[in-house]
């Protein structure tokens, strides 16, 4: 612990617990920690004192003294390819491949989108509105091993604008996902709260206890597979997201009992993954208006070799 940071509270997560916020947002850890935070009376919620198990409101003005990890080197620059789509004076598009992880944690300190954004753009040029310096021109993230587009920010005020944007659904973020079987709708919507696994911190899921946030994802059928002799066929879906919570699309994709094929920590491990090792699960179409000059921009993204082989792979079925 060393500074004091702030954090407003956005409508989604009116209601929450004070501990579970904190941790949801990724201020703290784990709950614990942040509850351990409030007890010991560093951090404060419109000016006072809080308990652990006061609830938040939309708009509320959060004051707390940042965690940092006594083990965690200090945030340097690393030579880590980019993929840039477009770029100038406020914002970056980026193509983010497979395996980067988006800001430092533990294990990763020096080998993540952060890392290589403070290469190319230098500490002093990129936005920190996440209140963390470990998250420098991070607005939004993907998971590690998904690919795809996604938006950076070099000023406090584009990065703001861009996730109040995203907040009030303003920004258009799709995916391409194949998951396991036949869907027979061609359009569907899941409308499931998501929280963190009691079970296992690594996992979230869908659930209904207070700290749960409202998740909504929407998908379109864009081809069907035939089931073969070792699968019940596959489908390829246009996801929407409407929230952006950990691993939204994967738990949601479970929850119907249509996992993402090849995802490690949601898929079937008896299920035939066709060769992958990582979720099908790519952002490929992300809109969004320019903070700045008031442009609509759109930008679409091939899918990267590894799943263009697999639907290659799956038409020659037919």
């Amino acid at each position: 612990m060393s500074s004091y940071a702030s954090n407003v509270v956005p409508k989604e997560c009116e209601g929450m617990r004070l501990d579970a916020y904190m941790a949801s947002q990724g201020l703290y850890p784990t709950r614990s920690a942040a509850a351990k935070c409030i007890a010991d009376g560093y951090c404060a919620l419109n000016g006072k004192l809080p308990r652990k198990s006061a609830s938040v409101c939309a708009g509320d003005v959060l004051e707390y003294e940042t965690y940092e990890d006594p083990h965690a080197p200090e945030l340097v620059a690393a030579d880590i390819p980019l993929d840039i789509r477009y770029e100038d004076d406020y914002l970056l598009v980026i193509s983010k491949q497979a395996g980067l992880v988006c800001h430092p944690a533990e294990g990763h300190y020096g080998d993540t989108l952060v890392n290589a954004l403070i290469a190319h753009c230098g500490k002093e040029n990129l936005c920190d509105v996440q209140g963390e310096q470990d998250r420098l021109g991070i607005v939004h993230r993907l998971d590690r091993d998904t690919s795809g587009l996604m938006l950076c920010a070099k000023t406090n005020e584009v990065g703001l604008a861009l996730m109040e944007d995203i907040r009030l659904k303003d920004v258009d973020r799709h995916y391409l996902a194949l998951v396991q079987g036949w869907i027979p709708l061609d359009t569907g919507i899941v409308d499931a709260p998501i929280a963190r696994s009691g079970r296992d911190r690594l996992r979230m899921e869908v659930s209904d206890r207070e700290d749960a946030r409202p998740s909504i994802t929407t998908f379109t059928v864009k081809r069907r597979f035939e089931p073969g002799k070792n699968d019940d066929g596959f489908t390829l879906i246009d996801c929407k997201l409407f929230t952006g919570r950990t691993h939204q699309i994967r738990v949601h994709m479970e929850y119907i009992k249509h996992p993402c094929v090849g995802d490690p920590v949601y898929g079937w491990k008896k299920k035939e993954n066709l060769g992958l090792d990582r979720q099908f699960l790519h952002s490929y179409r992300l809109a969004f208006t320019h903070p700045i000059t008031g442009e609509r921009m759109e930008f679409e993204d091939t899918l990267p070799p590894d799943f263009q082989e697999v639907i290659d792979e799956l038409e020659a079925r037919e």
